[in-house]
């Protein structure tokens, strides 16, 4: 693997791109870790009432729009987002994807999908009773997703040796 660090005067921010023959794991946990080092103590300024909060990114488990207002919820919260979905895009880290028109989730507290054939999917949340739902048009993408990101590190971890007494 070649790196190769460019400087260029005048960006408005930094840009790491990776070039590559095709995507593997290796590609996928480079990706991952550098978008970690640069979002880990990102906050978002959300509002409660009259109350704005600066809520660390890693601690929202999903954004979904309520009428005109897209709302941020973490374990035992709800808050009002001064953004867009689409905005949202391109703020947050790859950790997040859209799973429908109206909902944006951090896959890395999603516990289970329930799978419907005919209607949304719904997700639920390690550490909350919340739901949200998938769109059909969403849901493969979604599980290959999460299959990159959680079972990954499944291959990477040697199985611990049984104790034999």
């Amino acid at each position: 693997m070649k790196v190769k660090i460019e400087i260029e005067d005048g960006l408005p921010e930094d840009e790491v791109v990776i070039r590559c023959a095709h995507l593997n794991d290796e590609i996928v946990s480079l990706q991952n870790y550098i978008a970690g080092q640069n979002n880990a103590n990102r906050h978002l300024p959300l509002r409660n009432g009259e109350t704005d909060y600066y809520i660390p990114v890693n601690e929202i488990y999903f954004f979904e729009t309520e009428g005109r207002e897209v709302r941020a919820h973490t374990a035992d919260r709800i808050f009002v987002c001064p953004y867009k979905l689409y905005e949202l895009e391109d703020l947050l880290p790859g950790g997040f994807m859209r799973i429908s028109k109206s909902s944006i989730v951090n896959l890395d507290y999603i516990y289970s999908i329930t799978r419907n054939l005919s209607a949304s999917s719904i997700v639920e949340f390690s550490g909350s009773n919340k739901r949200a739902l998938v769109s059909r048009a969403y849901y493969k993408a979604l599980v290959e997703r999460l299959h990159e990101r959680k079972f990954k590190s499944c291959r990477e971890e040697p199985p611990s040796p049984a104790h034999k007494s």
